[in-house]
């Protein structure tokens, strides 16, 4: 329970104000736990820990310069300060840790992308292992490898591994027996396991070869490659012999692709930090058994403390949320929680993991390049930022606004003849896309084509369900000609609004001056009270912002329709499954949550949640049907350009 006032305290009324705060500090115990400052509202602006609550808190109240800028102005926003006892510091990292992923305060470490990182699962136990990609590390028994810095990184490599380990590519943990092997196996893409044409021990030898490659331990496969190619050619089996030789080619022209940075083939994450002023750059470097294997780089943007600080609050944030855990984390500077990080990071792993602020050797010149990579991402960032207000002070001069436009909504609709009608709503803050501002609609009120009284209703929508967000518009873009913006401009005439919010629509139209026989497609600003629409060709920077933003809304509006789209296709499909009926799906959907994880499922899974087995093997065909069915309607939809994605 926390020590205050209140467990949740609402509205503080006047400020309590630094000062007072450091007067409860002599209240404080000399003992582990967490402690939260809240603003005047309530919310929560700050979560820490301590080995000692009153010896760190009273570290926020020294004079002088001690303290720095960030920590000085959360300070004169907090309104009210209380903490809990844990009965370790561990506990307490944990909980600061919980906290901070349910408050998202702003003056902590928040990793807003929480999503993890790609990797690639590979569980050897299944009588014919085949490889997946996933985003989560579970403690079952298989292989992981990974992460990998971008998706796409993922998926290169998974088709190269493919390409050269042909492993079978069929879904499911069960391999189902056919009279003839798909098409795989005639592009030499698959061994042909269900259909008897490999059997299963010279399956097993080439996910040995798999885990061996992903591992790094190439010189070992190199010799069973080497081998097993003499093998095959003293045996007379030459085509045999030549399929390791190629694979054998293959996996040494990989090495020499393969950037080593450090002998010691370890898997390690070398964390940078860079501090200019208001801008903090934290970059991850990943190395896998010696390799370098990518970066990503994190924004901390408000994030208050010092390098050790803030590292150590990055840290137990990126691995809470699920990040793959190395056998080294190597910092630039030491923490004072270094023992206790590495103690809760070695649970996790299951083996031990260092925590290891490096000062010589191979580790200090990995730091080097972690730390130049992390000072050009904040020049970087600079830059551009620079380039970004230039460009919207030049939006707001063109379109005659009366601010700068930091914040840009942008509103698309996405159906087919009317069916499954979405609408979408992205954000830009300072030009860049703000994804904890996006939001979706499913259309109610309109069954048939309308597309201006489809985007009427989502505005109306977003208006009145969500007044925050309106407010901090300052600038409202629609996908659409002259219709929709007449259509829009009507209904805020309706809305009452505490000031009027600019809008503008931007459609790609053929010039009619210009008629049939013109270059093409021209990209047109329609602006309210204006007849002309405005060309951005002499601006191609605002134009390209314009039509990012566009693009970006046209995406997001179109991943959800199809979403939509997927869901009842799939959903009609179970209905129609006989032995199926309303309690069985709501079972179903209640025990695996969605309709893709009942695709995904095996016939064990289904069977252990309550169906008959003939049933469960009546589920399996019938999603596998309706999902081919629905990617293909998909593709047909796209491709076709009377009926397409609107």
């Amino acid at each position: 329970m926390f020590e205050s006032e209140k467990e949740n305290p609402g509205p503080v009324s006047p400020p309590i104000g630094a000062a007072a705060l450091s007067g409860r500090v002599g209240a404080f115990p000399h003992l582990p736990g967490i402690y939260i400052f809240r603003d005047e509202s309530g919310t929560v602006l700050y979560v820490g820990k301590a080995r000692d609550l009153r010896k760190r808190i009273g570290n926020y109240f020294r004079s002088g310069e001690a303290v720095d800028v960030k920590t000085r102005i959360m300070l004169a926003k907090a309104a009210d300060l209380e903490y809990a006892l844990t009965s370790s510091e561990k506990e307490a990292l944990l909980l600061e840790a919980s906290l901070i992923k349910k408050y998202r305060p702003r003056y902590n470490v928040v990793l807003r992308d929480d999503k993890n990182y790609l990797s690639i699962r590979l569980d050897p136990r299944d009588p014919y292992p085949r490889l997946d990609i996933v985003r989560r590390f579970q403690k079952d028994g298989a292989l992981y490898f990974g992460p990998y810095p971008s998706a796409r990184a993922a998926r290169d490599t998974l088709k190269y591994l493919h390409q050269l380990f042909p492993l079978r590519l069929c879904r499911g943990k069960k391999l189902l027996q056919r009279d003839r092997p798909c098409l795989n196996f005639s592009m030499g893409q698959c061994l042909g396991a269900c259909a008897g044409k490999v059997s299963r021990d010279d399956y097993m030898k080439m996910v040995e070869e798999v885990a061996l490659f992903l591992e790094g331990k190439t010189d070992v496969l190199q010799r069973q490659l080497t081998q097993r190619m003499q093998e095959a050619a003293e045996a007379l089996h030459f085509e045999l012999a030549a399929f390791y030789r190629d694979r054998l080619r293959n996996v040494a022209a990989t090495i020499e692709k393969q950037h080593i940075v450090s002998d010691r083939f370890v898997d390690r994450d070398v964390l940078a930090i860079c501090q200019e002023e208001d801008r903090t750059e934290l970059v991850a470097l990943f190395v896998r058994q010696g390799v370098h294997s990518g970066q990503r780089a994190f924004d901390l943007k408000e994030a208050k403390g010092d390098k050790a600080e803030l590292i150590s609050s990055f840290i137990q944030q990126y691995y809470y949320l699920g990040g793959f855990i190395p056998d080294e984390v190597i910092v630039p500077v030491s923490l004072d929680s270094e023992t206790v990080l590495a103690e809760w990071l070695s649970e996790m792993k299951g083996r031990r993991v260092r925590v290891w602020a490096a000062q010589r050797g191979d580790r200090k010149h990995l730091l080097d390049m972690a730390e130049a990579n992390a000072r050009e991402r904040l020049n970087s960032r600079s830059r551009g930022q620079k380039k970004d207000t230039a460009i919207l002070g030049a939006l707001q001069r063109l379109l005659r606004l009366p601010r700068p436009p930091e914040r840009i909504a942008c509103v698309d609709i996405s159906n087919i003849q009317g069916r499954h009608a979405v609408g979408a709503v992205v954000v830009f803050e300072n030009a860049q896309p703000d994804k904890n501002s996006y939001r979706r609609f499913r259309i109610r009120l309109k069954d048939e084509p309308d597309d201006p009284a489809m985007m009427s209703e989502v505005i109306t929508r977003l208006f009145e369900n969500d007044a925050e967000l309106a407010a901090s518009l300052d600038l409202l873009l629609l996908d659409g000609g002259k219709g929709q913006l007449n259509t829009i401009v009507r209904l805020f005439e309706q809305i009452e609004t505490p000031e009027p919010l600019p809008i503008a629509s931007i459609a790609k139209e053929r010039d009619a001056d210009i008629g049939e026989k013109g270059k093409g497609l021209y990209e047109k600003i329609y602006l309210p009270g204006r007849k002309n629409p405005l060309f951005l060709h002499r601006h191609p920077d605002i134009l390209h912002l314009l039509q990012r933003i566009r693009d970006e809304a046209h995406r997001f509006a179109i991943t959800h329709y199809q979403n939509v789209h997927r869901t009842s296709l799939l959903t009609s499909a179970l209905d129609a499954i006989p032995g199926i009926g309303p309690s069985r799906r709501q079972m179903l959907l209640q025990r695996f949550g969605a309709i893709d994880a009942i695709e995904e499922a095996t016939l064990l899974e289904l069977e252990s949640a309550g169906l008959p087995r003939n049933v469960a093997q009546s589920v399996l065909g019938v999603l596998s049907e309706t999902e081919s069915r629905a990617v293909l309607e998909e593709q047909e939809e796209k491709n076709d350009p009377e009926e397409g994605l609107t």
